[in-house]
């Protein structure tokens, strides 16, 4: 169905969709490429929300090299919008351009596409097919389709370990277990997300900024804190720079005043208490994806690593393991009660395992219960 030439092009396509990865949210990280004659005319790349999409940027960038796009070919990595946001359809500017071909990479799992960019684009006359790369269009925007299908973001959950699965010495002393190469790697992936969480015992015990530091970033994610009884200190430097979106059980007499003073500071509280009066994680999961957030990134400790497994709320581990043994009575990667039997523990599987300088980076993602499987 796809030509040798048909898979050069979109994963030239591909790679302009990266170069979206810290910019589009909370819209997909989309790339275009139009040939025609066998010769790439124009290529774009979906820019800021309220700019143009992939599609209009390689319309544009081809008549501005001076080529007429009608007959070209357009490949896309993502199905093109149908819909009126923030952005007119692009399935309209295609169809004015008169392109003879469209092959995407996937269906937009958006409700409000998912399928009626094509439709509308064979009704015009145009040779539309689909489902090329598709998996490597659908990694590119895991968030994205986790929170058009799910209602939630795709939550990543990093730790970094020794190889024995400790965290930090008895005295709490953790920096650094790992080298240079791998907290650059993990800032990588900090800058990736559209926001990064942390909880309450994080902030009182390394008071963290949470920022992407490492690596060159236009714009620094949305930080998030989980503070059941709102304790965070007012000289956090959590609360440095633009405020972070706090997530509490309750408000009342007894934190109302501090609230009032983090209020002052520009922070957004939101209540949002199950029936012990902690946070409710799978709400706030939604509450996060009602704001647009594709992708979440956890940096946490044991305990609020432990809940967030307990309650389905991660869907893959990030893994730094370091050459090193910490040994017992050290810190470990998540509080989790043992299973009954083996076929009750939480399973996972490798998605890649790669050397990141002296470590060892996993990414590794959960399975199903048996039961649900």
């Amino acid at each position: 169905m796809f030509s040798e030439a048909d898979f050069i092009h979109m994963q030239r396509a591909l790679t302009l969709a990266a170069r979206g990865m810290y910019t589009t949210t909370p819209n997909p990280r989309v790339g275009c490429v139009l040939v025609k004659d066998g010769v790439p005319i124009g290529e774009g790349y979906t820019q800021p929300a309220g700019q143009d999409h992939a599609e209009v940027q390689a319309l544009k960038d081809a008549r501005r090299r001076g080529h007429d796009p009608q007959g070209a070919t357009a490949y896309v990595t993502l199905e093109p919008c149908s819909h009126f946001g923030r952005t007119p359809p692009c399935v309209h500017a295609l169809i004015d351009a008169r392109v003879k071909r469209v092959i995407a990479a996937m269906e937009d799992p958006n409700p409000q596409v998912s399928g009626r960019g094509l439709s509308r684009l064979r009704d015009a006359g145009i040779d539309v097919r689909c489902d090329l790369l598709s998996n490597e269009a659908r990694e590119l925007n895991i968030g994205f389709v986790s929170r058009m299908t799910r209602g939630r973001p795709w939550v990543r959950m990093k730790v970094a370990a020794s190889l024995d699965g400790r965290t930090a010495l008895p005295s709490g002393e953790s920096q650094w277990i790992t080298g240079a190469a791998a907290r650059a790697d993990g800032h990588a992936w900090r800058a990736r997300a559209c926001a990064i969480l942390t909880g309450i015992g994080t902030v009182r015990d390394d008071d963290p900024q949470l920022t992407v530091r490492e690596v060159d970033t236009p714009r620094q994610p949305l930080r998030v804190l989980i503070d059941s009884r709102l304790d965070v200190p007012l000289t956090a430097r959590l609360l440095d720079g633009t405020p972070p979106l706090v997530f509490c059980g309750r408000i009342d007499e007894r934190n109302a005043a501090h609230a009032d003073a983090l209020a002052a500071r520009g922070v957004e509280i939101v209540p949002l208490a199950n029936a012990q009066g902690k946070v409710d994680l799978p709400a706030m999961l939604k509450a996060l994806a009602e704001r647009g957030i594709n992708e979440l990134h956890v940096e946490a400790g044991h305990r609020l690593n432990g809940s967030l497994l307990r309650e389905g709320c991660v869907d893959e581990l990030l893994v730094y393991l370091a050459p090193s043994l910490l040994g017992a009575g050290s810190a470990g990667m998540f509080d989790l009660p043992a299973p009954a039997t083996l076929d009750a523990r939480t399973a996972l599987v490798f998605h890649t395992v790669e050397r990141v300088g002296d470590d060892v980076r996993i990414l590794a993602r959960l399975l199903p219960p048996p039961t649900a499987r």
